[in-house]
């Protein structure tokens, strides 16, 4: 699971430089790069990638810093927690990036940061109240970071609220359900889409809301198909696209829509490859670019275009 985990995050992270890369006519080949896998990339409000942590032979100890302008790839200040993988890496609305939990070494580690690009180095960010990886970290309207489920010795059911003003974590409420590999998606209500999930044998196909206001989590419809490894992207009508991901019969091409007026999900044209844990963006067009991933050959499967305003094909949906 792990080296497939990993194939696909350095496609994703190829895949960046060498957008990157065109943009700028420069080599395909970045200096300074350091190769691996479960770390995370962040874009900066400069336009500068980070890249914390991950793993290549044994956990890497480093972040770094990809400048496009000239191709190269930097250190940085160093870490608080020297070594993390499958952490989670948040951009702050002030410009600054949260660093939480992960795996190391020595295990799971509750350890939080910040990453200040005005001075290229690390500072303590508070300690989480449970250690976690492979959790999601989403920034609320209010500032405040929603972090969700993730795996602690099984699959977890809590999440917390990181204050960037008080540095400090705080409880809020507990899902209906375990996960880990699950999305959580910032709707434009201020709430909070939670679906899928899952590790192993297990594949979730239920939803929740969070609200920021009560903070509770609330059910909300069910998938077509449990899974986790998918993508949810928020579309410009509103909807989230639910994509790919790992099922109980490999990995899958179906899509579906949330609709936040009804709460439910239904099915839309399917992608043209089966695929998960790959990428998905929402372009300034609406459509959406699906790219990268891993499929049922252990291949990465071609780029391509979802547009929402296409009619539904007969017959094509969750199956």
């Amino acid at each position: 699971m792990y080296k497939l985990i990993g194939k696909t995050i350095t496609c994703i992270l190829v895949t960046l430089l060498i957008f990157s890369a065109r943009v700028t006519g420069a080599n395909l080949s970045p200096k300074g790069m350091v190769t691996g896998y479960a770390h995370s990339t962040t874009m900066l409000l400069n336009g500068k990638i980070l890249i914390v942590g991950g793993h290549n032979i044994t956990p890497l100890s480093t972040a770094r810093i990809y400048t496009p302008n000239t191709n190269a790839v930097t250190p940085t200040g160093s870490m608080e927690h020297p070594m993390r993988v499958w952490h989670k890496a948040t951009l702050l609305p002030s410009g600054k990036v949260l660093i939480t939990g992960g795996a190391s070494k020595t295990g799971l580690t509750s350890s939080a940061e910040l990453y200040d690009p005005t001075t290229n180095n690390f500072l303590p960010a508070g300690i989480m109240r449970i250690a976690r990886y492979a959790h999601t970290a989403t920034v609320l309207p209010s500032g405040k970071v929603l972090i969700v489920g993730g795996y602690n010795a099984g699959l977890l059911s809590s999440a917390e609220l990181y204050d960037p003003v008080k540095n400090t974590f705080m409880p809020t409420g507990m899902m209906e359900n375990k996960r880990v590999w699950h999305t959580a998606t910032l709707l434009p209500s201020g709430k909070v889409l939670i679906t899928g999930g899952g590790i192993g044998s297990t594949y979730l196909s239920t939803a929740e809301l969070y609200d920021p206001t009560t903070g509770n989590f609330t059910p909300t419809g069910t998938l077509g198909k449990g899974k986790y490894w998918h993508t949810a992207t928020l579309l410009s009508n509103g909807k989230v696209l639910i994509a790919g991901g790992n099922t109980q019969t490999g990995f899958t091409s179906t899509v579906e829509l949330y609709d936040p007026a009804t709460g439910t999900f239904t099915s839309s044209n399917a992608l043209r490859a089966e695929r998960g844990n790959h990428i998905a963006t929402l372009l300034h067009d609406g459509q959406v670019l699906i790219e990268a991933g891993i499929d049922n050959n252990k291949s990465t499967p071609l780029e391509e275009l979802y547009d929402p305003n296409l009619p539904l094909v007969a017959g094509e949906g969750a199956s």
